[in-house]
């Protein structure tokens, strides 16, 4: 399923979430314009291994203290399709936790939710070399709060059906729970230590958006939403 949009109202410009869609756009420009050659991964992604096991050695060093690179992996993605994917999470459920978060409240959520996501892999897989890039960690911690705030919320997703991309509206809790579910099985059945998605690092993210949501969450805003049908 392919979330396209919700029709959870806003009463707030969401400008935190265009901002960090803007600066992740713009970043992947400048990613591009290094060549296909560059080492901006080995340089400003966050490898495990820097930050937990200095011990084991590599051959390559970030620029910047290993800390400082799980904020910098935030904004690198490792292709068009990585960013496009991650940028249209960040547009569809972004401006709702953002209304309900306050802007500054919410860029500090989406901040820790990243910090958690990052931290996660590291336990799991603490002598990894592998550069971990790309904002998905910090938006599953914005998935996890979704979930909590506004589960009833109806999701438009287009759903494959042979070669037509079908649309139909759906309850968030069955978008974001089946999201969930599969990061989990995934996690379970791929190695930690594997090239490609890093599965863990959303769960570290989604787990930390469920305990963040309700400390900074406003006040007036009710965990899960108005009921709305036999279906949620």
């Amino acid at each position: 399923m392919i979330p396209i949009s919700d029709d959870n109202p806003v009463r707030s410009t969401p400008f935190v979430t265009w901002a960090l869609i803007a600066a992740c756009v713009l970043v992947y420009v400048w990613e591009v314009q290094q060549g296909p050659d560059s080492k901006l991964f080995i340089y400003y992604g966050f490898m495990p291994n820097t930050l937990m096991s200095p011990q084991f050695g590599t051959t390559e060093v970030p620029a910047i203290p290993a800390a400082a690179t799980i904020f910098t992996a935030m904004f690198l993605h490792g292709g068009f399709w990585h960013l496009a994917g991650n940028m249209l999470y960040l547009w569809v459920f972004g401006n709702n936790i953002e209304d309900a978060m306050g802007h500054v409240r919410f860029l500090a959520f989406y901040l820790l939710c990243g910090i958690a996501a990052a931290l996660t892999m590291a336990y799991i897989d603490p002598a990894s070399t592998i550069p971990m890039v790309g904002a998905s960690g910090a938006i599953s911690g914005v998935l996890g709060a979704y979930m909590l705030l506004f589960p009833r919320a109806r999701v438009t997703v287009l759903v494959p059906l042979v070669i037509v991309l079908y649309p139909f509206r759906i309850a968030a809790v069955w978008v974001v729970g089946i999201w969930f579910a599969m990061q989990l099985f995934s996690a379970a059945v791929i190695s930690a230590d594997s090239p490609g998605v890093a599965w863990w690092a959303h769960i570290g993210g989604f787990a930390a958006g469920v305990i963040l949501a309700p400390f900074l969450k406003s006040a007036h805003v009710a965990f899960f939403g108005p009921k709305r049908g036999p279906w949620g």
